[in-house]
């Protein structure tokens, strides 16, 4: 392959040259990601050590959905209303403490359950707080015509954290306990907090409201005026309320006879992802960005289906592998819609939204597949919710005809958040001034 050729399949780096806070968040995010997800991987373990239940594994969801919801929104007021560092520094150190809850709990002669369930709930809810001021920094510290190659990066960044995390949580829990996984959570939140502590600061847009029930308001309706936007969030609530089994994994390894496997099956997607990721050149190329949503979101689905009708493991990985990538396609065409088109000062609030459509599914995905696997078996609630997920996809794209005609070169908010943008660009924001 020639080098012009290579360099066009590629990630596009120009984020990573240009922003000195996106470097930070970069490195800050690899850390956290891979301390998150060895506690992610521990915790639903533990209660399954615990209590041997799919029910009780998939109630975590549960625990986790009130205050994400709420906090979600809230977050997404608080991020247009004040210092996005100072509210991204506060939640990191936060989530640091709740993991040394569970390093304390887990130390414990006989660990106890109830604290698992409280420390998910503190978990949702900071997170909830945290991540709309972090998405809503990301388009005031990349420049507009990199947003694509951005979210390109900070996928791979995160998938880096999935495959890592997962695989060596299994390792780690079962030579060293569940306290050993929580430590290095721990540690990488430590670290976390000294990366943050290094952003420039990230005042709120001038004229900016004082969180309130209103200004939430405000924010839903704007987004709900906006068949694009409104498409994105439809299409992936869709697709993780139907076909995000992970916490039924434990489950799916001991009627494979593959217990060795789990850490993979974790794993798996997030390696679809990372290989989509390393050949994303193309994407900064592609200005039909709701098609990306629409086609990944469907291969989701597929993919989790096909993964409950093998019986055998190595198949199924390929699916999880599959998978992954559909769901990182989708992903960046959503992350490229709402990064080009939503106005900076409604942006905490949009990216409060964006916290429900991306999260909430999940949580509600891991009820219904715990549910669904205590009903009917491990295998049918995969194959079940992959194909309601491609059939719902399908309808919305019916519904909703302008996700799949956007057009980054001729969508008008496109066009006016680029020409405000560009605008700007004579007094740039001290947060996005390169080092």
């Amino acid at each position: 392959m020639s080098s012009s050729r290579l360099s066009s399949v590629l990630p596009d780096l120009s984020p990573w040259r240009s922003s000195r806070d996106f470097r930070l968040l970069f490195f800050q995010g690899t850390v956290t990601f891979f301390g998150s997800f060895m506690a992610m991987i521990a915790l639903p373990l533990q209660i399954k050590h615990l209590t041997d239940s799919p029910l009780a594994v998939g109630a975590m969801g549960a625990v986790e959905l009130v205050p994400l919801v709420v906090c979600g929104l809230y977050g997404g007021a608080l991020a247009d209303a004040v210092d996005r560092r100072r509210l991204i520094l506060l939640t990191e150190a936060g989530l640091g403490l709740l993991a040394l809850v569970l390093l304390v709990n887990a130390l414990l002669p006989d660990p106890m359950l109830w604290p698992l369930y409280v420390v998910a709930a503190g978990v949702s809810a900071l997170s909830g707080l945290q991540r709309p001021a972090l998405d809503s920094l990301m388009a005031r510290i990349v420049p507009h015509d990199q947003l694509t190659a951005a979210a390109a990066l900070n996928a791979l960044r995160y998938q880096s954290g999935a495959i890592a995390g997962p695989a060596l949580a299994g390792v780690v829990v079962a030579y060293a306990g569940y306290a050993s996984a929580y430590a290095v959570t721990v540690v990488g939140f430590a670290v976390s907090v000294a990366l943050c502590a290094r952003l420039r600061p990230a005042p709120p847009a001038g004229g900016a409201e004082r969180p309130s029930l209103r200004s939430i308001a405000e924010g839903a309706r704007y987004a709900w005026s906006r068949p694009v936007l409104l498409g994105t969030y439809a299409v992936d609530l869709a697709a993780m309320f139907f076909a995000f089994p992970n916490t039924i994994f434990p489950f799916l390894a001991d009627e494979l006879d593959a217990e060795w496997a789990l850490g993979l099956m974790y794993a798996a997607g997030a390696v679809g992802s990372l290989v989509l990721g390393l050949t994303s050149g193309w994407v900064s190329r592609v200005r039909r960005h709701g098609l990306l949503v629409v086609f990944g979101a469907a291969a989701w689905g597929l993919a989790i289906a096909a993964a409950g009708w093998f019986s055998h493991v190595w198949p199924v990985l390929l699916c999880l592998a599959a998978a992954g990538a559909g769901d990182m396609l989708s992903a960046l065409g959503r992350s490229t819609i709402w990064n080009q088109t939503i106005p900076e000062e409604l942006r905490g609030r949009l990216a409060g939204i964006e916290v429900l459509s991306y999260s909430v599914g999940p949580q509600l995905g891991q009820v219904r597949a715990g549910t669904m696997a205590g009903w009917t078996g491990t295998r049918p609630a995969f194959w079940s919710g992959g194909l309601a997920c491609v059939a719902s996809v399908a309808l919305l794209a019916a519904l909703l005809p302008k996700l799949i005609s956007y057009d980054a070169d001729t969508d008008e908010d496109a066009l006016r958040r680029r020409a405000a943008r560009e605008g700007s660009a004579a007094e740039p924001d001290p947060a996005a001034t390169t080092a």
